[in-house]
């Protein structure tokens, strides 16, 4: 079988240089290896089959046959590192927490340890008529977060 963290350390060296970063390696039992990464400025498709090139060069096919494929992290997928909170800074995700609460706000700032959402609520002031809509700043401690998906406005 084809060792993961062989795969990921080709990958690393394959994309030093650029601001490509690696989403997640897989390794299945049967060799189906895919690889997924991500990028600040997007990655092309041109980029991903250079990849598959210098890959498949790395990777000895005569000693253990494999199918390989290189691609980006879905759009709609949850985040899985921290390089893909960091490109999504400014935009609007949604946050599943542990305990099952579901947070909706603009990512703000992120740290290795946690992130901070500005979240939207409508607060009923003293003596005003209608409760105003207050941007409040909410830190989640990466444990605490189950899952962290970008949401897609089509306005």
């Amino acid at each position: 079988m084809i060792d993961k963290n062989e795969v990921r350390r080709l990958v690393e060296e394959a994309i030093a240089g650029t601001d490509a970063f690696v989403v997640d390696v897989t390794v299945s039992a049967a060799n189906d290896i895919v690889v997924e990464l991500d990028s600040a400025t997007g990655i092309d498709l041109d980029f991903c089959a250079d990849l598959n090139r210098s890959l498949n060069e790395k990777l000895d096919r005569e000693d253990e046959d494999y199918s390989l494929e290189v691609g980006t992290a879905s759009l709609t997928a949850p985040f899985k590192v921290k390089g893909q909170y960091e490109k999504n800074l400014g935009n609007e995700v949604e946050v599943l927490t542990r305990d099952g609460k579901k947070l909706k706000g603009v990512l703000t700032a992120v740290t290795d340890e946690d992130f901070t959402l500005e979240v939207t609520r409508k607060v009923k002031e003293p003596g005003a008529k209608r409760p105003v809509m207050v941007a409040e700043p909410t830190v989640i401690p990466m444990a605490q977060a189950k899952q962290v998906c970008y949401v897609i406005n089509f306005k």
